[in-house]
């Protein structure tokens, strides 16, 4: 592990004050980054800050066995191996909580991200841009989300490489909840991270923060597809924001989820026309070609043929198909994601799902 990594089963007493510091300043990184610029000791910190008070509640001894039986580590900000890529920020994290492998952090990445309900060409744009950099050795960066986070985690993972994934709530929830499986997936070699407390709920406000850490492990952010508003583009402003190259592949005029990039574009982002744009912008050479992950997506198992077969004759919301195909939601998930890297199906903006051109 990287040094300073904390172990909960270990190192109790000094992870029960960092955790203590995460609760009472984690909406407050600018605050927590001066007070741990000035002095790295998390009790100096609370104490300085007014909030002596958190290190006494009784809460703290419970947290670190549940994140023990998690299996997670805690990074805090003055540690070694913390990224410097996110210890720069003016407002970093005071804590990371990892679930799978801190090392993953500290390798050269490229954050790709994009529309959940995405189009069958960006979902193979995110796919094999994913692949070609994991191959690489790139580790790839997103937030766990539907579609095109998905198709980037998943396609890093198909070629055996590393993927790290943040994450808007503690790490004992997952968003989207039928995502738990693809976070279990990536935490096996690479890392699911949040820098929220234990039991915080996905709330909108926190996608923002979760955002800027995104774009800031990245060393480049290419946006794939996404809306004006939509996470995708605050993530590429916060990019900018942080002095990250930002990417960007152009899109059809006028199609709802082209309006991001091409407005990221027409700011001057660089267009991304062909894969080895991005490993251009890196400075690295383009790997040799090899087969497209994707191929063991192309024969639908049994559930995902059943799936198709539903959606076909109706289009109908996640919860809807569930009641009708009767089945654990891990195993739905499954077979909705091998049909979505497929292009075989979308989600519209209502939330239903719908079989695409000729599926």
């Amino acid at each position: 592990m990287p040094l300073g990594v904390l172990d909960p089963r270990d190192d109790r007493e000094e992870v029960r004050a960092w955790l203590a510091l995460q609760s009472a300043l984690h909406l407050d990184p600018v605050s927590a980054t001066e007070l741990l610029q000035h002095s790295p000791d998390p009790v100096a910190a609370l104490h300085a800050r007014g909030e002596a008070r958190a290190l006494r509640e009784q809460s703290l001894e419970a947290r670190c066995d549940t994140l023990a039986k998690l299996g997670a580590s805690v990074l805090p900000f003055p540690a070694p191996g913390y990224p410097e890529r996110l210890r720069v920020l003016s407002d970093a994290p005071p804590v990371l909580l990892v679930l799978g492998s801190p090392e993953a952090l500290l390798g050269r990445a490229v954050a790709i991200v994009g529309a959940r309900a995405p189009t069958v060409y960006g979902l193979r744009v995110a796919r094999d841009l994913a692949a070609a950099l994991a191959r690489a050795g790139v580790v790839v960066v997103s937030g766990l989300a539907r579609g095109i986070d998905a198709a980037a985690h998943q396609a890093a993972l198909d070629v055996g490489g590393l993927t790290v994934a943040f994450s808007a709530c503690g790490p004992d929830r997952t968003y989207p909840a039928e995502h738990a499986w693809l976070a279990d997936q990536i935490s096996r070699s690479g890392a699911v991270v949040t820098e929220m407390p234990l039991e915080t709920p996905p709330l909108a406000h926190y996608f923002p923060l979760r955002n800027r850490l995104i774009a800031a492990l990245g060393e480049v952010v290419v946006v794939v597809e996404g809306r004006l508003r939509s996470g995708s583009l605050v993530t590429a402003r916060r990019a900018i924001d942080q002095g990250r190259d930002v990417m960007a592949v152009p899109g059809p005029i006028g199609a709802p989820t082209s309006e991001g990039p091409n407005s990221l574009l027409r700011d001057g982002a660089a267009p991304v026309t062909r894969i080895a744009d991005v490993f251009e912008m890196l400075d690295l050479p383009l790997p040799a070609a090899a087969p497209d992950a994707r191929a063991k997506h192309e024969a639908a198992s049994p559930l995902a043929a059943r799936v198709l077969a539903i959606l076909r004759r109706e289009p109908c919301t996640r919860d809807a198909l569930r009641l009708r195909v009767d089945v654990p939601a891990g195993r739905l998930a499954l077979a909705l994601t091998e049909l979505e890297l497929a292009g075989r199906i979308a989600t519209d903006r209502d939330g239903c799902l719908r079989v695409l051109g000729g599926a």
